[in-house]
């Protein structure tokens, strides 16, 4: 059966089974772009991700035989939970292997929805292979993240969605790891509506799809530490690399600074809380990673799994992004009533102090000097300008951190 088939079906199957996540049009974003806006936000659907579509239509398409012994998964977190969720809801026993690094949330509501994690690996590509492994040896059927027809229909079914309530949509971005996502999506998109644009992101930290997408073929590539590690992915499919390669018109990256920056703007300016691989198909359109966008765009918001304490990390690391935050190391000489002046000189620049360290006690400083660390809530890069030649002015000695 063709995948476009398999799509359809997917499409009645699920339909009653997984919400039909929100597409929601951005005033905000579409005055700053110039371009009409669209949000996709499978940040809402049930299990907190996309994910959830093509590990149910995988499973509710198996014979009742082939679930006898369970199923059996990797997974960086997303996947998880879909796979998680099914097995509860046809009484199917469920294992999952996550790498050591998964975030606490993702590990815990995987568990939540009954399944057993095995933590192991120092990253998916690890987890997954420990996954086949024990897989050859419990008889377990494997329900795998990506590289699936099955699990690219479910997720095409988002594209079905799209048109119908976007028929004449122009281009569409969406988030890419091992490549399940987009290669379901483009397959709907160019069997209903050829000429949309079709742009999948990556992470600069992740570039596999990238390579892969220049040679035509499945190349692994290195991965490191990145804010989205949903789509961390060492070796994309060998089934989704061919699909993307012939459906997809381009593939770009983002560095980790946007997609921070991104997750800000999203909880700023649409109240929305997004993981992030969620978040670099709007760090894409912000940094002007795709050339010559017009028409109705759509940013699939794939995800919206993220634990307290990365976001903690992420909204100070988007705060400083974007020049909302300034950290300084100020030289004062030690006499009562220094540490007032300079807070009144700040007080004047309109920044407000949010952290302030006092410290006499370095091996730097010279008899009679201290240093005080400065956290200070600015308002942009011009601001911060304003700020630190405000100081300088006064004859202050400073360090920006």
């Amino acid at each position: 059966m063709q995948l476009t088939d398999l799509i359809s079906d997917a499409y009645d199957r699920l339909k009653k089974r997984v919400r039909r996540s929100e597409l929601i049009y951005s005033h905000y974003y579409s005055e700053q772009l110039g371009i009409p806006l669209h949000f996709k936000c499978e940040n809402l659907q049930r299990t907190g991700s996309f994910k959830i579509r093509g590990a149910l239509n995988f499973m509710t398409s198996q014979p009742r035989e082939k679930l006898k012994n369970g199923v059996i998964t990797a997974s960086a977190g997303n996947h998880a939970q879909g796979v998680a969720f099914s097995a509860d809801l046809l009484s199917v026993f469920a294992t999952v292997y996550m790498p050591e690094i998964t975030p606490p949330q993702k590990v815990q509501a995987t568990r939540d929805y009954g399944a057993e994690v095995v933590l192991t690996g120092r990253n998916f590509d690890e987890a997954c292979a420990a996954a086949v492994a024990a897989q050859q040896e419990c008889g377990a059927l494997f329900v795998h993240p990506f590289d699936d027809d099955l699990v690219m229909a479910g997720q095409g079914t988002i594209a079905l969605e799209i048109l119908e309530e976007l028929p004449d949509l122009r281009n569409i971005i969406i988030p890419v790891g091992g490549g399940g996502l987009i290669a379901g999506m483009a397959a709907a998109l160019r069997e209903r509506a050829p000429n949309v644009r079709i742009i999948g992101v990556e992470s600069v930290a992740a570039p596999s799809m990238t390579a892969s997408f220049a040679a035509g073929k499945p190349v692994e590539q290195s991965v490191h530490d990145t804010l989205a590690d949903g789509i961390a992915v060492k070796l994309p499919g060998t089934r989704t690399v061919p699909l993307i390669c012939n459906l997809v018109d381009e593939i770009v990256q983002v560095e980790e600074e946007s997609i921070a920056l991104a997750i800000v703007s999203l909880l700023e300016k649409t109240k929305m809380l997004v993981e992030g691989a969620g978040a670099v198909t709007l760090a894409a359109v912000l940094n002007k990673k795709i050339q010559n966008l017009e028409g109705k765009t759509v940013c699939l918001l794939s995800g919206g799994n993220i634990d307290v304490k990365t976001i903690s990390l992420v909204v100070e690391r988007g705060l400083i992004a974007g020049g909302r935050y300034l950290k300084l190391i100020v030289e004062l000489d030690d006499h009562p009533g220094a540490l007032a002046i300079l807070a009144e000189n700040i007080a004047a620049t309109r920044a407000n102090i949010f952290h302030i360290t006092h410290d006499r006690r370095s091996k730097s400083l010279t008899i009679g000097r201290t240093d005080v660390s400065l956290e200070l809530e600015t308002r942009g890069y011009e601001h911060i300008k304003e700020i630190v030649g405000y100081l300088e002015g006064r004859g202050y000695s400073l360090t920006v951190v």
